[in-house]
Formats: structure tokens, sequence, C-alpha cells
């Protein structure tokens, strides 16, 4: 790694991404400054009048800084006062609030980087009869601002990013936090094609899931959704059902695949008819679980045995509800985002921390031969 910086750092926290940034920075001062002190934090402020409206106050200067923004547009646990009423902060809200951050900078920072997990709008992002395509949208006001880089992670469709061909733009995937949170929790588990598959709850999630087919040598099956297109639904036309096309999984443990859980009653359906045709234990992954119909589903669902446990990470906002469940795992990605700053700001390509084959077979390697470690220690213990 280069020892020149590309400028002195600076994190920003939007609005409820406080307790992420400040793990992030964590690793930034354990790395760079190993007495613990100061901070790569900048303390940043958007308050609100009255009515609604806001601005953005910056509290210390950014000129030739590195500043990363990290903003969560989907944390609705933020709220502000509007007319004496207390308001949820929308999406549009929080990306109001990120280019207020971005005017207060007022161009001054070297270089001002976007830490966008889950897009604004990032399913409206392509156009299908007259409408709007929020997603190309918000990246080329960005983009206008004068940001240079745009970081998400697991993008619904990352061939948006093509509405802004020259700004810079990394879609990541955790694929290797979840395989690692997987064989931790589950050192049993068996990475064998014969034991373990890989399931595409639709078609759109079948990338995914053939990288994952790939790096760990096993099958995917895939369900497709047929859908009436004669009703739209909350915006929506209606899963009228879910089709299974693949091999046999009676026996085999599966991991559904997906980039979100919204309200969750695909996942749960897909569960469900995984488990009729003799799966074992079923796992989820899902970069970002949103839950928006709440948890009593999947309560009933855990409690029924549909589902053996639901991986998602701490990229996006979880509530107090959802961490204390027990078929709930969280995966931590702060670590991970402190490499992505740590790195840029060194000016060094990130490609290598963006394919993490070879972390992902010496994990697989490793969890194989503790496996049969543990067999051989059986083993003797019998003979004895």
């Amino acid at each position: 790694m280069k020892d020149a910086l590309y400028g002195d750092l600076s994190v920003i926290g939007m609005s409820g991404s406080e307790q992420f940034t400040l793990q992030v920075d964590s690793y930034l001062k354990e790395w760079r400054r190993h007495g613990g002190e100061g901070s790569f934090l900048v303390n940043v402020e958007c308050p609100r009048f009255g009515t609604g409206e806001a601005k953005a106050l910056l509290h210390e200067s950014l000129r030739g800084h590195d500043v990363y923004i990290y903003c969560d547009p989907f944390n609705y646990s933020v709220t502000y006062k509007m007319y004496g009423q207390q308001v949820p902060m929308s999406p549009d809200d929080h990306f109001a609030d990120l280019k207020r951050v971005i005017a207060a900078i007022a161009g001054k920072a070297r270089r001002v980087s976007v830490i966008m997990p889950m897009l604004y709008e990032g399913r409206q992002h392509k156009r299908s009869r007259r409408e709007s395509l929020d997603c190309a949208l918000m990246l080329q006001e960005l983009e206008s601002m004068g940001v240079k880089n745009i970081i998400t992670f697991d993008a619904h469709d990352p061939r948006v990013q093509n509405a802004v061909p020259l700004c810079g733009f990394d879609d990541v995937r955790p694929t290797y936090q979840f395989i690692k949170a997987l064989v931790r929790r589950y050192p049993d588990l068996s990475i064998d094609k014969d034991d373990l598959m890989i399931i595409s709850p639709d078609e759109g999630a079948m990338g995914r899931c053939m990288y994952y087919s790939s790096v760990m040598g096993i099958d995917i099956g895939m369900f497709y959704k047929r859908r009436n297109y004669a009703k739209v639904v909350n915006g929506k036309n209606p899963i009228e059902a879910h089709e299974y096309l693949g091999r046999d999984l009676h026996g085999k443990d599966a991991i559904i695949i997906d980039d979100m859980i919204s309200s969750g009653e695909s996942l749960i359906d897909v569960a469900l008819q995984i488990k009729e045709k003799g799966a074992k234990r079923i796992f989820a992954f899902a970069t970002f679980g949103l839950f928006t119909d709440g948890l009593e589903k999947f309560d009933k669902a855990y409690k029924d045995g549909i589902f053996t446990r639901i991986f998602t990470t701490n990229l996006v906002h979880r509530t107090p509800e959802l961490l204390s469940r027990e078929w709930y795992v969280e995966v931590n990605m702060c670590k991970y985002v402190a490499y992505i700053i740590d790195t840029l700001n060194h000016d060094d390509t990130i490609s290598t921390l963006l394919d993490p084959v070879k972390r992902i077979h010496n994990l697989l390697d490793k969890h194989r031969k503790e496996q049969g470690g543990q067999m051989k220690m059986n083993f003797d213990t019998k003979k004895k």
C-alpha cells in the first residue's frame, strides 16, 4: 500500500449512521493512530426549522481533505419536529440532507466520496412505462455537485451506473463476509454440492447466486415469479406463484440469496416450498434487511421450522427488536468499510477488496480442514 495520502482523511456519518461510523473510525484509529487519540469523524449537523426546512452546518474546515460521507437513506428511526409533530425521516429527507452537507463543504475538499450502501431509489432504475428514472437522476445530481466516487453494496441493478459514466462507481458484494458468518455459526455445515445448494428466489438474483455457486463449488436452484400483469398492487404486479427449477433438494441444506428483504413474503414462500421439497436447514442471505411489514410473520415461520437463520448486514438500520430475535444473525461490515476508506485514502486500488475469491477459498479450505480434524477426533474417541 502506498504511504502518501490523497488528502487528510475525514469521515462524515449522516443522521442515523453514527454508531456505524464510530466503529469505522475505531478501526482507522487503530491502524493509523496507535495511541487511539483524535478522530477522523467530522462534526456535522442538519438542524430543522419548525416548518421542516433544514440546513447543514460544518463545525470545522475541510479544505484539501479527502472526505467520505456515509449515508443510509432508509433509516426511518431518525425523526424531526415539523409543525409540532415528530416526523420520521424518509429516504427523500436523507438524500436532501446529504446534498446539504455536500453544499456546505462548498467545493473546498480535495475529493468527496459518498458511501451509500443501499442506493436511494435503487429499485427505480429502469423505465417500463411513462415513469421517472429516480436513481439515475440521483447519481447525476451527486456528480454535478462534485462527488468523485460513489460506493454502494449489492446494487439492485449495477447498470444504473451508466447514468454517470465519468464518475467513480463501485458496487461491492459482501460475499466473503456472509460465508464467514455462516461457517462460524454452523461449523458442521458441509460445503459440498451433495449436501448444500444455493437458491435464487427469482430471475433477478441469479447473477449474485451464480457467483456464490462458482466460488463455493455447489449447484444452484432457481425460482421464477409468475406475476399477474393485469393488476398493480402497492406499485407492483402481484406474484401469483413461485415455480422451482433445479435439482432435488431432499436432505440438503439450502441458502436463499437476495439483495434485500422488504416485506419478506417472497422469502417465506420460497423457504416454505424448499422445506416441502425436503430441504433440511434453510438459511437466507440478504444484504439489506428492511422488514417493512414487521417481524411477526418471520417469528411464525421460524417457530414453524420453515427457516433456520436469516443473515443481513449492519449497513442499514436494524431495530432493537430485530437484533433480539433468535433467528437473526448480523453480519458486521464496519471493518470492511474501514478497509475501503483506508485504501482509497492512500490512493491505492480496491480491486483485491472487491474480488474476494482467494479469501473465500482460503476460508473454505480452513473450514473443511477443521471439519476433517473434528471427524477424526470423534472417530478416535469412538475407537477408545
